[in-house]
């Protein structure tokens, strides 16, 4: 004859004093909406003291870990070592549940940050990342001038065939986009100019406006970005493949110099490509202005060359100019760094192609900024 199993309780044992929990009948997944009610019911598991065990009937996985939870895995423990002695098996059941429900508690994530402080961790993050792109770029730097520096007492490592195909690919295939761009440009300056100055009856500075703006800073800023947009990503994917593909590795272990073979020809090129280009952008985006003018102003093109060239020093060619080389220089050097930088996948390739062309604007527009500062100062 079986023996009905007899549903588990809690009970205070006021007998034998206060904080004495006494655990009585069976603990199974046959009773677990009642027991878990019961443990519902019972809200005061940390004012146990002791516990008994001595009355407990059947317990399974699922009563134990009702017993963890009501008395905590942290304090069971120690009040199954000040209580009556446990039978084995059922110590070892508690004991793994126990295990069980720290290690849980140890993977539960951590509280989400205040957002003041999430905010500033990401601030750290990016002035970290920052710090490391500026130190990288400035390492970068000093190896290139150093490879440029002993190629050029040795003619024999001079790459011109390299150096003149890039030059035709980095220059030469610009010139109709860059031209375009600063030629309407140039229109817009001037459209813009004579909607403002034709109220105060001065729309003839609009010559002025459009030369001055050109010659200092609209076609070196324009050409400049341009080039980063499209040739220093060029640099990176290019290189970035190779890396990809293991060539640099190949080119190394020939005993070659990838940055005599594959940077100083591309500097090499941007070099003399883009002063050309920011030259030309000039004359379009002058060109752009005169067409305007004569258009929408009846100002006749030989009256607007007249005026440019009484109202205009060349210092201001020179303000322009002088700034090309420099940007043309910084465009190619993070290119190609880069494009080192590709770990070998093509999700590689492509972010640091987008992050070449990010950061080569950025530098090329604070340059531009500083030495318009720079030179406004020195009153030039």
């Amino acid at each position: 004859m079986s023996v009905a199993p007899q549903p588990g309780r809690l009970v205070w044992d006021a007998a034998t004093g206060a904080g004495r929990l006494l655990v009585e009948g069976d603990w199974t997944l046959a009773a677990f909406e009642a027991l878990r009610r019961e443990v519902a019911r019972f809200d005061a598991g940390d004012q146990v003291r002791a516990l008994d065990l001595s009355r407990l009937g059947a317990l399974d996985t699922a009563g134990a870990s009702l017993l963890v939870d009501l008395l905590g895995a942290e304090r069971l423990p120690g009040l199954l070592a000040a209580g009556p002695q446990v039978d084995a098996s059922r110590r070892a059941l508690l004991d793994t549940i126990i295990r069980a429900q720290g290690a849980v508690q140890r993977c539960k994530p951590p509280e989400p940050p205040a957002p003041l402080a999430e905010l500033l961790c990401h601030v750290g993050e990016a002035a970290e990342q920052f710090w490391k792109h500026a130190v990288g770029l400035c390492g970068f730097i000093g190896l290139t001038l150093e490879s440029l520096g002993r190629s050029l007492v040795r003619p024999r490592s001079w790459r011109i065939t390299a150096t003149v195909a890039q030059i035709e690919q980095v220059g030469l295939n610009a010139v109709p986009i860059v031209a375009l761009l600063t030629f309407l440009v140039g229109a817009v300056v001037a459209f813009l100019g004579a909607t403002v100055l034709r109220d105060f009856g001065a729309t003839l500075y609009t010559i002025n406006l459009v030369g001055f703006a050109f010659l200092r800073e609209f076609a070196v800023l324009l050409t400049a970005i341009l080039m980063a947009g499209r040739t220093a990503s060029a640099f990176t994917a290019q290189i970035g493949s190779m890396k990809a593909n293991e060539e640099i590795d190949a080119i190394r272990a020939l005993g070659l110099d990838p940055i005599n073979m594959l940077v100083l020809p591309r500097v090499l090129a941007m070099l003399v490509s883009l002063p050309l280009l920011t030259f030309m952008s000039m004359l379009t985006g002058i060109a752009g202005g005169m067409v305007v003018c004569a258009w929408s102003l009846d100002i006749p093109p030989s009256l607007f060359l007249s005026t440019l060239r009484e109202s205009l020093d060349v210092r201001h060619f020179y303000v322009g100019i002088v700034k090309a080389p420099i940007l043309a220089f910084i465009i190619a050097v993070i290119g190609c760094l880069e494009g080192f930088k590709v770990s070998g996948s093509a999700q590689s390739v492509g972010e640091h192609t987008t992050s070449s062309v990010v950061q080569a604007i950025f530098v090329v527009i604070l340059i531009d900024a500083l030495a318009a500062l720079f030179f406004m100062e020195m009153g030039w």
